[in-house]
C-alpha cells in the first residue's frame, strides 16, 4: 500500500513539471483594419496667386550721344510704329565731321587711282600703291563712323508701342543717362506669379490664366501660361512662372497688381484618403495591404491636398489597398484583418 501511494506521488510530480507542454499556447491577435483602394480621379489644378504685370516689350527712350533737343515729334500717349523718329538732336557738328570726312575720301580715292595707273607703267612702286590703298580703307571706314554719328542725332522708335509722358523740353541738353519718353507695348500684358514648387510636375506652357484687377472689378482678364523660370527659388520653395494675357482695350497697365487664378481641368491622378498618410520627419508613408493580407509599409511622394484626400505622385498603383483606419495597429509585414473597405 506505502509502495502505490509513492508510485502515484511520483507519478503526479512527473505530469506537474511538464504541464506547461500541455497547455495549449494562445493565438496572436491579428489587428483589425480598414482599407480603402488607390483610385484614378479628376482633380483639376486650381491655384491662386498674386501677379505683376509687365508690357509685352518695355524700354526708356535715351539718346546715344549727348546735344541739345532741337525737335519732339511724339505726342503723350501716342501709338507710334517701329522706326518712327522720335525726336531730333543738334546736328551741326556731325554734319560738319561727315563733310570733311567725305572729302579726305574723295581725295584718297583720286591718289589711289592715280597710283593704280602709275603701277600698271612701273612708274610707282607696289608699296606706294598699298599705302594710298590703306588710306582709301582708313577714309572709308571714317565716313561710315561719320554717318553712324549723324544717324545718332535721331531717336527713333524701336518697336510699335504707346509713347509715355515726355520728360524733356525742347532745347534740353541731352544725354546717354537722360530718359526722354518710355515706350511700352501693351497690346500683350506678361503676368508674372509665384506657384509652391507643388505645382511644378502640372505646369505646361498653355494653362488656362483668369486674372482680375481692383481697378476693374467686374472684368475677367482670361490669357494662358507661357513660360516658367528654370529656378526654384531655394528660400519660398516656388516658382515663377510668366503668362500672356490679351490687351488690346488696353484696361491692363505695366506695374498693376493682379489677382490670378491658374486652371487646368483635364487632369487625372491617383488619390488616397488623406488620414492613410503617416508622417515620418519629412516623409510620407502609407501601410499596404496585399492578397496574402500582409501589410507592407510603403514611402510615398505626395502632390496637392484637397478635403479629405491627397495626391499621390509616386509609390502606389491604382487598386491597391491602403489601411486608412488602424494603421497605430499595423506593422510592416504583420498580417492584419480587413474588417471593412471604404468606397
Amino acid at each position: 500500500m506505502k509502495t502505490v501511494r509513492t508510485f502515484t506521488t511520483q507519478l503526479a510530480l512527473v505530469l506537474f513539471s511538464y504541464c506547461p507542454l500541455l497547455i495549449a499556447a494562445p493565438e496572436p491577435v491579428v489587428p483589425g483594419v480598414v482599407v480603402a483602394p488607390v483610385v484614378v480621379q479628376s482633380f483639376p489644378l486650381s491655384a491662386e496667386a498674386l501677379g505683376n504685370a509687365r508690357a509685352n516689350e518695355s524700354v526708356d527712350i535715351r539718346p546715344k550721344i549727348t546735344a541739345t533737343l532741337a525737335e519732339i515729334l511724339f505726342q503723350e500717349g501716342q501709338t507710334v510704329e517701329t522706326g518712327d523718329v522720335l525726336v531730333k538732336l543738334d546736328n551741326l557738328e556731325q554734319v560738319a565731321d561727315l563733310a570733311a570726312a567725305k572729302a579726305t575720301l574723295v581725295d584718297s580715292q583720286a591718289r589711289y587711282q592715280r597710283s593704280s595707273e602709275l603701277f600698271s607703267t612701273k612708274v610707282v612702286a607696289e608699296s606706294q600703291l598699298l599705302q594710298d590703298e590703306a588710306k582709301k580703307i582708313a577714309d572709308e571706314a571714317m565716313v561710315s563712323v561719320a554717318q553712324a554719328r549723324m544717324a545718332d542725332t535721331i531717336v527713333r522708335a524701336p518697336f510699335t508701342g504707346r509713347i509715355g509722358l515726355r520728360r524733356v523740353s525742347l532745347g534740353s541738353l541731352v544725354g546717354p543717362g537722360t530718359v526722354i519718353t518710355t515706350l511700352d507695348d501693351t497690346d500683350i500684358i506678361k503676368v508674372d506669379f509665384d506657384l509652391p514648387e507643388v505645382y511644378l510636375s502640372r505646369l505646361v506652357p498653355g494653362l488656362t490664366v483668369r486674372a482680375r484687377s481692383a481697378a476693374w472689378p467686374d472684368q475677367e482678364f482670361v490669357g494662358s501660361v507661357s513660360s516658367m523660370d528654370t529656378r526654384v527659388d531655394p528660400v519660398s520653395r516656388s516658382i515663377r512662372v510668366r503668362s500672356i494675357v490679351p490687351n488690346k482695350e488696353g484696361y491692363l497697365r505695366p506695374g498693376m497688381f493682379l489677382t490670378v487664378t491658374l486652371l487646368n481641368d483635364s487632369i487625372e491622378t491617383l488619390i488616397i484618403p488623406e488620414r492613410a498618410l503617416i508622417p515620418e520627419r519629412s516623409n510620407q508613408y502609407v501601410f499596404v495591404v496585399g492578397a496574402d493580407q500582409l501589410a507592407q509599409k510603403r514611402e510615398v511622394r505626395i502632390g496637392r491636398r484637397r478635403t479629405g484626400e491627397v495626391e499621390i505622385l509616386e509609390g502606389l498603383s491604382a487598386g491597391e489597398l491602403v489601411i486608412v483606419d488602424g494603421t497605430q495597429k499595423a506593422r510592416g509585414g504583420q498580417l492584419v484583418k480587413i474588417l471593412s473597405r471604404q468606397p
